[in-house]
């Protein structure tokens, strides 16, 4: 009797030791389950968001806004290199419903930034807006293959936002230039000559760009400067890979010249290059910089 007794308690302990340890195996799988999946990407195909540098959106804001998505196509279904060439930009919500809704942005609803793989070719222009969250606008490219086109505006309650996307023409490839740093910052450009300077060349440091404008036979300094899109100038800097897009609004959007002051911040050292717009006798100029940001 006292063996079946020892028997049946070995048993019972046994079998409890054998549920404990299922019970310890099962417990740590779903810990590294519940594990799986996090640090992923965050981003959505080939567009970001970005605050841009613009001052003043709040961050609820620019997260509601963040949310939004484009499109850009040709209407024709492709575009060919020295074609004029329609092309639609569909704005959505993260449902897929159109966005109708926009604030002005320095008088236009959406401003569209087209550069090419090497930044030797910049445009900035303006779609017109078509209803049910479309624009279009027609343009052309002066050679085949890859463009950035760069969506810049404010949804009516959110933040400036900019949505890009990697579009493809047909037709022959130009040259691939190298993007180099300038060793001269003056340019001449339309009859005038720009001149740069930067108060810094620091990342994550905000940095005051001047541009002094002269003409380029006299010398003699410009100072009845047109406004350019409500203001004296607009600035746009691309980082070399053409990831980091800012679109910078001047200081004092009434100045006339020759000074004209813009402020950012650079994200991260690199180079960069900087596009000028300015305007005068009718003439909108565009001055391109390229700089090195330790």
């Amino acid at each position: 009797m006292m063996k079946k007794k020892l028997t049946l308690l070995i048993s019972i302990v046994l079998t409890l030791s054998l549920l404990a340890a299922c019970g310890n195996t099962s417990g740590g799988n779903n810990q590294a389950v519940g594990h799986e999946g996090h640090g992923g990407q965050n981003t959505t195909d080939n567009m970001e968001s970005n605050n841009n540098g613009h001052s003043g959106h709040g961050d609820d804001a620019q997260t509601e806004s963040a949310n939004l998505k484009a499109s850009f196509t040709f209407v024709s279904g492709g575009a060919k290199a020295k074609e004029d060439t329609e092309l639609a930009i569909q704005i959505t919500d993260d449902d897929g419903n159109p966005v109708n809704d926009y604030k002005v942005n320095h008088e236009k609803l959406l401003h569209l930034i087209i550069v090419n793989h090497d930044l030797s070719f910049f445009n900035h222009i303006h779609p017109e807006f078509q209803g049910d969250g479309k624009f279009t606008v027609e343009t052309s490219f002066p050679s085949g293959g890859e463009y950035k086109v760069f969506a810049d505006f404010i949804p009516a309650g959110g933040a400036n936002l900019t949505l890009s996307e990697w579009v493809e023409v047909e037709g022959k490839e130009g040259e691939h230039a190298d993007i180099a740093p300038d060793s001269n910052l003056i340019k001449e450009v339309g009859g005038k000559e720009i001149e740069l300077s930067l108060s810094g060349m620091k990342s994550k440091e905000e940095i005051t760009l001047s541009f002094t404008i002269r003409d380029s036979e006299t010398k003699e300094e410009i100072r009845n400067l047109e406004p350019y899109l409500g203001a004296v100038g607009h600035v746009v800097i691309l980082s070399a890979d053409a990831e980091s897009y800012l679109h910078v609004h001047p200081l004092d959007e009434k100045a006339t010249g020759p000074l004209a002051e813009f402020a950012t911040t650079f994200p991260q050292s690199g180079t960069y290059k900087i596009w000028g717009q300015f305007q005068h006798n009718g003439e909108v100029i565009t001055v391109p910089f390229v700089v090195d940001i330790k």
